[in-house]
């Protein structure tokens, strides 16, 4: 196991500021979850920088549970009740998801809103050029993740009940205006490449609108893998999840192939074909074929506006260290990276205009 992974999989002892009345949690859930039956122990999972997850476990079962951190909050994060919402729509179609039991949003119970889901058995990986795995393994990996996010985007999200789960129009330009919000609410410091991407994104949008259900955060450390297939048997970490525009959701995964090991567990300089790992142009080939597409226009300006989202989101974890709210404790490290990723992203830039 990588330290990464020694970091963020895996369960510990629920840290002291996340803590709560377990006797108070299993009363309600004994009421609220069909079957439920204590003794409940619970342990709270590493991994996770904004929602903390916990593990239930009781003699016959296992789940998790999903909440609000507790402390100051910025406008609009932390929505585990859109989390639920979307990954209880979502159950009876072609993208895979856990079952969910119920969603709280009395504060009395634990301090927080939270909702309660199936417990996944299965792996999740960090490192996307999956050290361990053979050749053929990793080819399923990524086809099946390929296969997932196409499935997801393929949802008509009107037969599932998300018509009012977000506005069907103009997904870059909000979320442009939104992520520019967050980042000057938590900034820490001045970021020439950032204050550009900024003023330049919102002013070159591409033409054309398309409306999906997006996940917002699809990584490979995201999905659980079926311990036999390797195949994807459940996406998670919906916070972010909304309608928007699906071009923009897949090329945020797609960042995986221009982004250096070190910088944001990606691809970049890798061996692809001797570890079976497609490259990004294989890997959007495989992407369009089954979502109906011909090609995907635009495709540089996405990535560089995924570079500039991120960098934000990172951000926001700079902020929520410095404010104490952070649900890990590792979430430092990340500040490290958000310089790099705007400089990154303008560089992106500054390529089309050069090749305009």
């Amino acid at each position: 196991m990588s330290e990464q992974e020694g970091q963020f999989s895996g369960t510990m002892e629920v840290r002291e500021r996340h803590k709560f009345e377990v006797d108070v949690l299993e009363a309600y859930l004994k009421n609220n979850i069909a079957g439920f039956r204590g003794p409940l122990e619970v342990a709270q999972f590493k991994g996770g920088q904004s929602n903390p997850s916990y593990m239930l476990t009781t003699p016959s079962k296992k789940y998790v549970l999903r909440r609000k951190p507790p402390g100051k909050l910025l406008p609009s994060a932390h929505a585990v009740d859109r989390e639920y919402r979307v990954i209880t729509a979502l159950s009876d179609t072609a993208a895979p998801v856990p079952k969910t039991y119920c969603l709280c949003e009395d504060e009395s119970i634990i301090g927080t809103m939270f909702y309660v889901m199936e417990f996944m058995d299965g792996d999740i990986e960090w490192d996307p050029a999956l050290p361990g795995y053979s050749k053929a393994n990793r080819v399923a990996v990524f086809d099946s993740m390929n296969a997932s996010m196409a499935a997801l985007h393929r949802v008509d999200y009107k037969s599932v009940g998300l018509e009012t789960f977000g506005k069907p129009t103009e997904y870059l330009a909000r979320q442009i205006s939104r992520w520019t919000k967050q980042y000057r609410a938590s900034e820490t410091e001045t970021i020439d490449a950032m204050d550009k991407l900024m003023d330049w994104l919102p002013m070159n949008i591409p033409p054309g609108e398309e409306t999906a259900i997006v996940h917002g955060d699809y990584r490979l450390d995201n999905t659980v893998l079926d311990k036999e297939t390797h195949k994807v048997i459940a996406i998670l970490d919906w916070e972010l999840a909304t309608l928007g525009h699906p071009l923009a959701d897949f090329s945020y995964h797609c960042m995986t192939w221009r982004l250096e090991p070190e910088l944001f567990r990606g691809l970049k300089g890798l061996d692809l074909p001797a570890l079976g790992i497609p490259t990004e142009e294989q890997y959007v080939e495989a992407y369009c074929q089954r979502t109906g597409r011909d090609n995907i226009e635009n495709w540089d300006f996405y990535a560089a506006y995924n570079m500039f989202r991120l960098a934000a989101i990172l951000q926001g974890i700079v902020g929520r260290v410095k404010d104490g709210t952070a649900s890990n404790k590792s979430a430092a490290d990340v500040a490290v990276r958000v310089r790099p990723l705007a400089e990154r992203g303008w560089e992106q830039v500054e390529k089309m205009m050069k090749d305009a």
